[in-house]
């Protein structure tokens, strides 16, 4: 749960509602609460079919204070349905807010694990579903844990990771070693209701690396999340060597930094790290990713894409926040993770155009137009190339988000290559976060493949399995999709489509 403070519950309900619909920076394709404040992924899963996303959310728009679960629900992981509020805030140990948390099978009983926020304190609290989970009951245990680990000087206290191994039920409570660094700390149950402390799994070194840099792993670590890349199952050996992975969103002193994972083997009652990587590209723009297996076997993930723009403007908007498309995590063949939208999102293709393949020269308009778009691209870059894909232009220069992907110069095999989304000329609306945001990609004998969903203000992308998701605040409504070069670059295919709304207007704001 990521604590921050918002300014949107000065205005009243239906005036949010009215101005979250009519936001033209609003997402029409990736799901966005009604109106109000939506932060962190929750509770994600397949029960009986049924995909839950479950959230943090105040529709008011008052973050950290009374902060509640929302939760929508979809067959297909692309249209969602508005559900009831799941877990609102009552007398006792999540009386000034329930945060986040996860959603566990307990023999058939649908259970959530979450922070119960009173005062300043943030403890482990259990609710039991119903069976088509549309209704909780908080167990009379809460918080099933009294408090964190005794003797310990903690940063802070808070979000989980939860998953049966054997007869036992593991827990892992995101933390901090006041200065150490991040930690998770592990704990043990045959209830989910009585827990034990075996301790930290692992903690970081905040000492390493600078707190301004992409890899700092930060005072705390939220929303952890702790899972088998390839074959087996937490606990075991794995066959084929596949890394446990551990996820975490590097945090201090109430400044969210970006999402980090570990690479390793988790063994016994810790994890021995290997290897540490960035999640995504964006930076604070994918934070407190939660992921799960669905009834394919696939891992999938959401994360939360927070605003770059001011208070005032989001006031102004009626709304806060929106959830990432769902994306599939694979192993890729280095041993990192590799991301890829669902294939399901492809039903909300509409209109096509197509380019055939060709040496690229001179700048080129496609002919695309929108503000949702779906485009892929398969390139070839000789080294010391570049090539500029321009969204959400203007047309005449004043605004244009560009996707860069760069080869270096000097490699005529296997290399690495730049990914950049240059914003700087994203916005005429100065106050609008402009920073820069990179990662490195592979680049096999200079080939890439492109994918760029953008949807209003939101634009995630991915190129050869690696994403960088950010916001953008276009202020002229302009959807130019252009194609620039530097050096010589080859364009082997061109694909563009339309994406439809996933819902109309006039949603229902549960209270």
């Amino acid at each position: 749960m990521t604590e921050l403070t918002h300014p949107l519950a000065t205005v009243p309900r239906d005036e949010l509602v009215a101005r979250a619909e009519s936001d033209p920076l609003r997402p029409r394709f990736h799901f966005v609460s009604p109106a109000g404040w939506l932060n962190d992924p929750n509770g994600v899963a397949q029960w009986d079919g049924i995909y839950h996303l479950f959230y943090q959310y105040n529709p008011e728009g008052a973050f950290h204070h009374r902060i509640q679960w929302g939760h929508a629900t979809s067959t297909d992981l692309v249209t969602w349905t508005d559900r009831p509020v799941a877990l609102e805030p009552s007398p006792g140990p999540d009386a000034d807010g329930c945060w986040s948390g996860v959603l566990v099978n307990d023999a058939g009983t649908p259970t959530l694990v979450y922070s119960g926020r009173l005062g300043e304190r943030e403890l482990p609290c259990v609710a039991v579903g119903s069976p088509d989970l549309s209704s909780w009951t908080k167990a009379p245990e809460n918080p099933v844990i009294a408090a964190p680990p005794a003797g310990v000087d903690i940063t802070a206290y808070r979000d989980h990771c939860v998953w049966r191994e054997g007869n036992k039920w593991r827990q892992l409570v995101g933390s901090g070693v006041r200065g150490r660094g991040g930690t998770a700390f592990l704990y043990e149950s045959a209830d989910l209701r009585s827990w034990d402390y075996v301790g930290p799994l692992f903690i970081g070194d905040a000492s390493q690396g600078n707190p301004a840099g992409t890899d700092w792993t930060g005072t705390m670590w939220e929303c952890v999340d702790l899972f088998r890349a390839g074959t087996g199952t937490l606990g075991t050996e794995p066959a084929d060597g596949s890394p446990d992975v551990l996820v975490f969103s590097a945090w201090n002193d109430g400044d969210t930094h970006h999402p980090l994972y570990w690479t390793g083997r988790y063994s016994g009652d810790s994890f021995e790290p290997a290897a540490l990587h960035r999640l995504d590209y964006g930076g604070r723009y994918f934070y407190a990713p939660q992921s799960f297996l669905d009834d394919a076997g696939r891992r999938i993930m959401f994360g939360w894409l927070q605003e770059g723009r001011t208070d005032a403007a989001m006031v102004e908007a009626g709304w806060s926040g929106v959830m990432s498309l769902p994306r599939i995590t694979t192993l890729a063949e280095d041993g990192t993770l590799r991301f890829a939208p669902v294939p399901e999102l492809e039903e909300l293709r509409g209109t096509h155009t197509r380019l055939t393949g060709r040496d690229l020269a001179a700048p080129l308009d496609t002919g695309v137009r929108g503000n949702q778009l779906d485009l892929e691209l398969d390139i070839h870059l000789a080294p010391g190339a570049m090539l500029r894909l321009g969204v959400l232009g203007s047309g005449d220069g004043a605004e244009d988000t560009v996707i860069e992907v760069s080869r270096p110069e000097g490699t005529a095999g296997d290399t690495e290559g730049t990914l950049r989304l240059d914003r700087t000329r994203s916005s005429l609306d100065s106050s609008v976060d402009v920073e820069d945001r990179s990662g490195p990609i592979p680049m096999p004998k200079g080939r890439v493949h492109l994918r760029v969903l953008v949807d209003r203000s939101a634009v995630e992308v991915f190129a050869s399995g690696k994403p960088l998701t950010a916001r953008v605040y276009p202020t002229r409504g302009g959807g130019h999709v252009t194609l620039s070069t530097a050096g010589t670059v080859r364009l082997n295919a061109f694909d563009a489509w339309t994406m439809a709304d996933i819902s109309g207007g006039g949603r229902t704001l549960f209270p």
